[in-house]
């Protein structure tokens, strides 16, 4: 079976400037899932505009109708699990029960010290995270929750009527740490990695390709830990950051090749950025368009 192709839409756009038109379109051209970054500000868009993922997820619900929509990734920065889970319990109800949350960890970027604290190391990001995935996986399943954690605290938080998806909505867990890995096996329905991050620079696509051989290795250890098949768990490549770049992007031919040989590793989702002119995601719109209609049967 192919892997599923889908996108994701940056909001960096006004929604009658471009916004709506991207999500109408990403359905048309047949994605499976149109993703945004779940961030207050990212890199090098900081100083121009950029929008809120929840508000515009909302509003691509109502402009489509088939189209999976969800987050890459929402993180502890600057969320808290009472207030995320009402929103995405509502937002699961606008789009009739089509999102996916896509959860990290987080990292050292602007969303670290956007609220005036100093930016976590990375053992207080996983500590953070291993209260937060656990708890909103609680306020999206029961009716009412009380919780008082190291971190999170939820005194009777009502959560009525519930995500239109059930038990609740999925959870696409990006990991490649040990402990990230054993959430992902836990409450995760799909796993979420970049690739290996000390590769993007000197790295080579084939050094990549092992370095995620290791990792679904160890999503496997983790899962047979769980007491879980990790067959039962889909495996979504977000692209862009490994060696590769923007490459497989380049032609359709690029991209089957790029695709096959990580659908043979085992992933059941490819992500690719939706072009953005003059930026790290800068690609023929030509190009990605026949990729999204034609890539998928070259890959059956």
């Amino acid at each position: 079976m192919s892997p599923r192709l889908s996108t994701v839409i940056l909001p960096h756009r006004r929604w009658h400037e471009g916004g709506r038109a991207a999500w109408v379109r990403a359905e048309q051209l047949g994605f499976h899932t149109a993703y945004t970054y779940d961030h207050l500000s990212w890199r090098s868009f900081r100083d121009g505009p950029w929008f809120g993922a929840v508000p515009t997820l909302t509003a691509a619900a109502g402009a489509t109708d088939r189209i999976r929509l969800g987050t890459l990734v929402t993180s502890p920065n600057f969320r808290h699990p009472v207030t995320l889970a009402k929103e995405l319990i509502s937002l699961d109800d606008v789009s009739g029960g089509r999102v996916t949350l896509g959860i990290g960890a987080g990292g050292t970027g602007f969303d670290a010290s956007a609220l005036g604290q100093e930016p976590w190391t990375p053992r207080e990001r996983a500590d953070r995270f291993a209260e937060f995935v656990p708890l909103l996986d609680r306020l999206l399943t029961e009716g009412a929750v009380t919780h008082e954690g190291r971190f999170y605290s939820a005194h009777e938080a009502r959560n009525i009527p519930g995500c239109v998806q059930r038990p609740r909505l999925p959870f696409a867990v990006a990991a490649t740490g040990p402990r990230g890995l054993k959430l992902a096996a836990r409450h995760g329905q799909a796993w979420v990695t970049t690739g290996d991050p000390k590769l993007y620079e000197n790295g080579t696509p084939e050094q990549s390709v092992e370095a995620l051989r290791g990792q679904l290795a160890k999503l496997s250890e983790a899962c047979t830990a769980a007491g879980r098949d990790v067959a039962g768990l889909d495996k979504v490549l977000l692209t862009g950051f490994t060696p590769d770049r923007d490459r497989p992007l380049r032609s359709l031919d690029a991209f089957v090749d790029f695709a096959g040989r990580h659908q043979e590793l085992g992933f059941t989702e490819i992500v690719i950025h939706w072009p953005i002119p003059d930026s790290d995601f800068a690609a023929d719109e030509k190009v990605f368009e026949r990729i999204a209609l034609e890539a998928r049967a070259q890959l059956a």
